[in-house]
């Protein structure tokens, strides 16, 4: 079934505010969230909804959350979310990034006691009508198992940066750290399709395309395969170090788990999930203009690269940009699993869907 982007809106606005978020709160979060649907990356956004009223109804999102900073120097912060919803926190906690870099050339803020912020790349875009690049990191459930082992310690962690660019389409690269995000498993389980080999791997440290293999007890797997997963092993460990060690939130197999059902742990070593921003101003480096006209020129020239046959260059953020541009105007499709779990969110709260 399709949706306007106006009808979801204003659905998921008033779930937020049946939780007992204010107004304002209520508003952000949405669009954060639905930036994920709007962008084609249906993981992250409605159909995590029931996720986070579940969360609500566990007493693990203070949905009135006083966020604030705890430490701070000119350029750098740790924000302190208070529980609260990470699609309310991580905005807030990007703008103080903003406001230092406005003042000092950069920002640097990480985030402790937040939850699941829903698509990186929201985060990382809000510089860009600054003209500052944007960087965004957050830790997640711990599914992953570094390179060679059998444990889960580490999350998606995903890495977001946007650049921007003049007469071209800003440069947005938004990913998770493991070959495929979590969210990508569950879109297979809906469909009742496999994964495609490299995703996952059994209990028993086994390859595995079921896309029920994490569930049963296996891990996602780090970017790069059987022969470059070291890589993604980095750039995960990074993100967690970053957002959390740094911060003071919960890092490695301490993070809490999104759904629910599962419980944090019983000895955390540190408060809620953590996030890392980052905002440079651009004219702090050269002018703005000039950067962006020679942005303008890098896109264009690896745009024009010679193809193989079939296919062209894309640059980050060109389908996200392309999909945006296509279902604002003819809706936003959501799999049958995904209405009826919004139908019955709302028949919790009386809103209609």
């Amino acid at each position: 079934m399709t949706f306007s982007y106006t009808q979801l809106f204003a659905f998921t606005e008033a779930v937020f505010r049946s939780i007992g978020c204010p107004d304002a709160d209520a508003t952000l979060a949405t669009e954060t969230l639905l930036s994920a649907d709007l962008r084609g990356v249906d993981s992250h956004g409605v159909a995590r909804l029931v996720g986070y009223v579940r969360l609500w109804e566990a007493g693990r999102i203070n949905a009135m959350p006083r966020v604030g900073v705890t430490y701070e120097t000119p350029s750098t912060a740790v924000v302190d979310g208070d529980g609260g919803l990470g699609l309310v926190v991580g905005p807030k906690a990007m703008r103080i990034a903003i406001e230092k870099a406005q003042q000092v050339g950069s920002g640097w803020v990480s985030v402790k006691n937040s939850n699941h912020f829903g698509i990186a790349g929201y985060h990382a875009m809000l510089p860009l009508a600054h003209d500052m690049i944007g960087i965004a990191m957050t830790n997640a459930s711990p599914l992953v198992a570094p390179t060679y082992s059998l444990d889960r310690l580490l999350g998606t962690n995903p890495i977001a940066v946007a650049v921007p660019a003049g007469e071209q389409p800003d440069f947005v690269a938004d990913m998770a750290t493991t070959t495929a995000a979590n969210g990508k498993l569950e879109i297979a389980q809906r469909k009742g399709l496999p994964l495609p080999e490299g995703w996952a791997q059994t209990a028993d440290g086994q390859p595995s395309t079921d896309a029920n293999a994490v569930k049963n007890g296996g891990a996602l797997l780090p970017l790069g395969g059987a022969t470059g997963s070291h890589k993604g092993y980095a750039l995960g460990s990074i993100v967690d170090i970053f957002s959390a060690v740094l911060s003071g939130a919960n890092y490695g197999p301490w993070v809490p788990p999104f759904v629910a059902f599962l419980q944090p742990s019983a000895n955390p070593v540190g408060q809620g999930l953590g996030h890392f921003f980052g905002a440079m101003r651009v004219d702090a480096f050269r002018p703005a203009d000039e950067f962006k006209a020679h942005m303008d020129n890098w896109i264009s020239t690896f745009r024009n690269a010679q193809a193989v046959e079939g296919k062209k260059v894309l640059i980050p953020g060109d389908p996200e940009r392309e999909i945006a541009a296509h279902r604002i105007l003819e809706g936003i499709p959501l799999l049958d699993a995904v209405v009826k779990d919004l139908e019955g969110v709302g028949a919790k709260f009386g809103v209609k869907l």
